[in-house]
């Protein structure tokens, strides 16, 4: 974000959602998620044991089964978002919802691997997650260009995961109205996370140059367009549920969109600072070493700030506002939020979101706790 805040604000600006809207937002998406979603979800989850487990190179079928074990959390997040969808067309978001998620966090953690052209191999590993939100009949420019050349002992799976995406978004009603958006938004995805994951052999220079390019139109300074668009899978969720409805426009995933590039900005960040003491561990700085010292609590309090006036901005706000509470009581109860660097970041989004974050805090504080009394109890008797 500018220093000066956003360049534009859309026409016919609504004020953020107040706290009641929003914990409104937060007991409604709570009947329909554990009743309709959950099932569901974990049925999906289910399905792709087995494609994972098929990969022939070790490596990589082991880094697929972790992603699909040890980061379901991801998916689970993902799919409140398909609360928003029509109960009739849940199901189908849900499953398009789930294979895009486990697309996005295995691609994560796909690029990170070292190779010769970083730049090159994430394109070409990407093309299968912009092919997932094409409609069919339509050439990306990825393919086109020969990005979408098979090979690989995990292609596979990788475009079984697309396909999947692809098969079930375009099966509701809205799925081309929101298509070029939503393509939009992979492909700065796409390229957020590997010129991410390039820097360490290619340094920040790269990334720089792109973001201050791509982004500036877009209200957000360079650093955090970048960790926007790196997160932007989220904001592919969102316009997938948005895409479960016959009279969602293409403004409205707009708005929906320039939303959660500024929720998925605070997001990204947020997950680098409470990760900082790990990443310092491996000799890493982290998406926060962009910073200087004491810049980040002024920076993630515009942040927030600017996330609540764009949800404002987008229909179903409340619901929107209320996943930027959820996303920021996550991570603000993470165990490295208490660290002394990021003590006052954490104290800045939280002071954003008061009042509506204390009903998602004592949630997540709530699931933490049970998580640690589960741990315990499996050690003690000798589980782990």
């Amino acid at each position: 974000m500018g220093r000066d805040g956003p360049r534009a604000r859309i026409a016919g600006a609504r004020v953020p959602a107040g706290a009641g809207e929003t914990l409104s937002a937060l007991v409604l998406a709570n009947a329909r998620f554990w009743p309709t979603v959950v099932p569901a979800m974990q049925a999906e989850l289910r399905a792709w044991e087995a494609p994972a487990a098929a990969i022939s190179d070790g490596r990589l079928r082991t880094l697929a089964q972790q992603k699909l074990t040890g980061e379901r959390f991801n998916a689970e997040v993902a799919a409140t978002l398909a609360t928003l969808a029509p109960r009739p067309r849940r199901a189908t978001a849900i499953r398009a919802i789930v294979a895009l998620e486990l697309l996005f966090d295995y691609l994560d953690g796909r690029t990170e691997l070292v190779v010769e052209d970083p730049l090159a191999e994430g394109r070409r590993l990407f093309a299968p997650f912009i092919d997932a939100i094409t409609a069919p009949g339509e050439d990306t420019k990825e393919a086109a260009s020969g990005g979408g050349v098979v090979s690989g002992a995990d292609w596979g799976y990788l475009c079984a995961l697309s396909e999947r995406t692809r098969s079930e978004m375009f099966a509701l009603p809205a799925a081309r109205t929101v298509s070029s958006v939503t393509r939009e938004c992979a492909r700065r995805c796409a390229e957020a996370q590997t010129r991410l994951h390039a820097a360490p052999a290619l340094g920040d220079g790269q990334l720089r140059y792109w973001a201050q390019e791509r982004g500036a139109a877009s209200g957000l300074e360079w650093r955090e367009y970048t960790a926007g668009c790196a997160s932007s899978v989220l904001a592919m969720h969102a316009l997938i549920a948005a895409a479960s409805d016959p009279h969602t426009t293409e403004g409205h995933a707009r708005r929906t969109d320039a939303a959660y590039l500024a929720i998925a900005a605070a997001i990204t960040i947020l997950d680098s600072i409470v990760d900082h003491a790990e990443d310092s561990a491996r000799g890493q700085t982290g998406f926060v070493g962009l910073y200087e010292p004491g810049e980040l609590p002024d920076r993630m309090r515009a942040l927030v700030r600017e996330a609540l006036a764009r949800c404002g901005e987008a229909p179903r706000g409340a619901h929107h506002a209320m996943t930027l509470a959820g996303v920021v009581a996550y991570y603000t109860s993470h165990p490295g939020a208490r660290a002394p660097r990021a003590r006052a970041v954490v104290l800045a989004a939280r002071a954003e979101l008061f009042p509506t974050i204390w009903p998602a805090l004592a949630v997540m504080r709530g699931w933490r706790a049970a998580k640690r009394a589960r741990r315990h109890l499996r050690r003690a008797a000798g589980v782990e």
